[in-house]
């Protein structure tokens, strides 16, 4: 016990630099008055948290950032399960899948970003041309309030799905053809192969990768900035984007770091929840 504690301090030194004590100095300054730029420096305690609790572009932030990770999130799960399914039962070419499948996942953020503004544009962009010569008309899919957030989830899922997928292609190479086997001898179709054999089996490894693209989606900030800067009209403004523009845009250091102290308070909670789960499902397992 004595050396594995003299052997993790390292790493608890590094996590104390590099985490914990810039977040104690965060939550120190979202107690403060702070805007550099007036010289303003002074304490405020919980008045920033006060002004968030009746500020309706937090609270609009909010909701933006609710929708959509829920949606998101489960586009990806469907989406990544779906992938993985059909790699499993794929016996030619499926190397050429895979790589395909890592493609989306390999490229940076701000690549993704930029290559869906481009299917985006509304005059050049190959969205609308397909939906051209289907008969459709052109639509502004960043610019249109009741398009860009359904816009950019699309391209959110289309950039983490294959980590769903992943994950569960490689829980279904483990899983016993035993088990298969036994439940085609018994007279067992697909869909009740899948409900009582691979998705039981699946289920931890979906709640991990449920666990880790909900927390990357709630403090997604890159592909929102990118490809429309939280707009139109606030549509898309999640709470990373409303902490980005109050911090660097605005300089209020003490309000950004109030709202970021929110981020991380949320993401924390479901996390635990989260947590609290995956150690159930171990329990029952």
């Amino acid at each position: 016990r004595k050396a594995g504690l003299v052997l993790i301090t390292p790493a608890l030194v590094a996590l104390g630099a590099l985490t914990v004590y810039p977040g104690a100095w965060v939550l120190w300054l979202s107690l403060q008055h702070r805007i550099p730029v007036f010289e303003v420096a002074r304490f405020a305690g919980l008045g920033h948290y006060g002004f968030l609790a009746g500020d309706p572009r937090f609270w609009n932030a909010a909701w933006v950032s609710g929708v959509f990770t829920a949606l998101s999130v489960a586009l990806e799960l469907g989406l990544g399960l779906a992938a993985a399914l059909a790699l499993s039962r794929q016996r030619v070419g499926r190397r050429l899948g895979l790589g395909l499948l890592l493609l989306a996942w390999a490229l940076p953020s701000v690549v993704v970003a930029k290559l869906f503004e481009w299917l985006y544009h509304p005059a050049a962009g190959l969205v609308n041309f397909l939906l051209g010569i289907l008969g459709g008309r052109a639509l502004n899919w960043l610019g249109d309030p009741g398009l860009a957030l359904p816009a950019l989830i699309l391209a959110d899922a289309w950039r983490t799905m294959p980590f769903v997928g992943l994950l569960c292609y490689a829980r279904l190479l483990t899983i016993p053809a035993d088990l298969y086997e036994a439940a085609q001898v018994d007279g067992a179709g697909q869909l009740l192969v899948f409900c009582r054999i691979t998705f039981p089996l699946l289920r931890p490894i979906l709640l991990i990768a449920l666990l880790f693209r909900t927390l990357d989606a709630l403090r997604g900030f890159d592909l929102m900035f990118v490809l429309t800067g939280g707009g139109p009209a606030g549509t898309t403004e999640t709470l990373t984007v409303y902490a980005y523009r109050s911090l660097f845009q605005t300089l209020q250091l003490g309000f950004g770091s109030a709202i970021s102290v929110v981020v991380f308070a949320l993401v924390m909670g479901v996390a635990w929840g989260y947590l609290r789960a995956l150690r159930r499902e171990r329990l029952t397992a």
